[in-house]
C-alpha cells in the first residue's frame, strides 16, 4: 500500500465527559444524540465519506454502548422487519456496515497523545487520521477529506485549523504559521492554550489530523505534562522539528459539541437542516421568538 493512502482513523472516546454531567454519569458523551444520531456517528460518517475503511475507537470503562451502536442488533432488525418498517431497518443495517470497527481499551485517561499511542499496533507503518468526535464539521467536502487531499500532495502531517476569536485562543492548540497558499500554512510551532497576549496567531487546531507513523516513537518518548497526561501537541511540536507539518483551514461549518452551549447550537442547526423536522422546527423557533418579543414589550409597558 502506498504511504500516501490514508485508510485508518483513530477516534479517541475514553474521556469521562465531565462537562455534561450528570447526563454522562452512566452514558458515554459520544452517544449523546445530535437530533437523531449520536455524536460519534457523525465523525464515523465523515471518515467513511473521506475514504477511511478502518475505524479504531479508543474506549474506556462504561463505553460499551458505543460498540453496541455500531454492531448488529438481530432482535431489533427482526422486530423492524416484522412490523414492516423497511426504512428504519435500512438505516439500522447501514450503521453496522459503515466500516471495519476495532476497539482498544485505554485503561486510564492519560491524554490524547496516550489515546493515539494505544492504536499503534493496529496502524503499523501507515499514515492515519485522528478525529475528535465532539468536533462536528458540516461541509460539502468532508473536513477529513480536505486534509487527506493535502497530505497526498504535501507528504507531511496535516492539522485541521480554523480561525477563532482572539480572546478564545486559550481554549485551543494554536499554530505559529508560515503561509504557503490560501488557507494552507507550514507549522513552525504549536502552543497549547496560550494566553491571548502570548498567542502566535488565532489559528486553532480543531480536532482533525492526518499523521505519519513517525509520530509513534515520538509519543513514546513524550513526557507527561499537565495533569499527568501525554499531550499530542507536545509530540507534534517535536515532529515539526524533523519533518514538514502543514495546517489547512477546513472549509465548512464547525460546531464544538464538547460543551453544552456548542452542543445546543449544533442541535438547532442540524434540526433546521433535517428534512422531516426542519420546516416545523423553524416555525416553532419563529413563533417562540415572536412570542418572547411580545412578552418583553408587554412587560416593559
Amino acid at each position: 500500500m502506498s504511504r500516501a493512502e490514508v485508510r485508518k482513523a483513530v477516534i479517541p472516546a475514553a474521556g469521562l465527559g465531565t462537562r455534561f454531567l450528570p447526563a454522562t454519569k452512566a452514558s458515554p458523551k459520544e452517544m449523546l444524540p445530535l437530533v437523531d444520531k449520536p455524536l460519534i456517528q457523525y465523525a464515523v460518517e465523515e471518515a467513511v465519506a473521506s475514504g477511511i475503511e478502518d475505524i479504531i475507537v479508543i474506549t474506556g470503562r462504561g463505553k460499551r454502548a458505543i460498540e453496541d451502536h455500531f454492531d448488529r442488533s438481530v432482535e431489533l432488525e427482526e422486530n423492524l422487519k416484522g412490523n414492516g418498517k423497511a426504512q428504519l431497518l435500512s438505516q439500522i443495517r447501514h450503521i453496522s456496515n459503515l466500516a471495519n470497527f476495532c476497539y482498544v481499551r485505554q485503561s486510564e485517561a492519560l491524554g490524547l497523545g496516550h489515546a493515539v499511542l494505544c492504536a499503534q499496533h493496529l496502524i503499523g507503518d501507515e499514515p492515519f487520521a485522528v478525529m475528535l468526535g465532539d468536533e462536528i464539521i458540516d461541509a460539502p467536502v468532508p473536513g477529513l477529506a480536505q486534509l487527506i487531499h493535502t497530505y497526498k500532495k504535501r507528504r507531511g502531517a496535516v492539522l485541521g485549523i480554523q480561525e477563532v476569536p482572539h480572546q478564545e485562543v486559550n481554549r485551543y492548540g494554536i499554530i505559529s504559521p508560515e503561509r504557503v497558499a490560501d488557507g494552507l500554512y507550514k507549522v513552525a510551532d504549536l502552543v497549547e492554550k496560550p494566553a491571548p497576549a502570548d498567542a502566535p496567531s488565532n489559528l486553532a487546531v480543531i480536532g482533525r489530523y492526518v499523521l505519519p507513523p513517525e509520530i509513534f516513537p515520538i509519543l513514546r518518548k513524550t513526557k507527561p505534562g499537565k495533569n499527568g497526561e501525554i499531550q499530542l501537541t507536545d509530540a507534534l511540536k517535536e515532529l515539526a522539528k524533523s519533518s514538514p507539518m502543514f495546517a489547512l483551514e477546513i472549509q465548512g461549518n464547525r460546531y464544538d459539541a464538547g460543551d453544552k452551549l456548542g452542543f445546543l447550537i449544533a442541535t438547532v442547526e442540524f434540526a433546521l437542516k433535517n428534512p422531516s423536522l426542519g420546516a416545523d422546527f423553524a416555525d416553532y423557533l419563529r413563533n417562540r421568538t415572536e412570542s418572547s418579543g411580545e412578552h418583553r414589550r408587554t412587560s416593559r409597558a
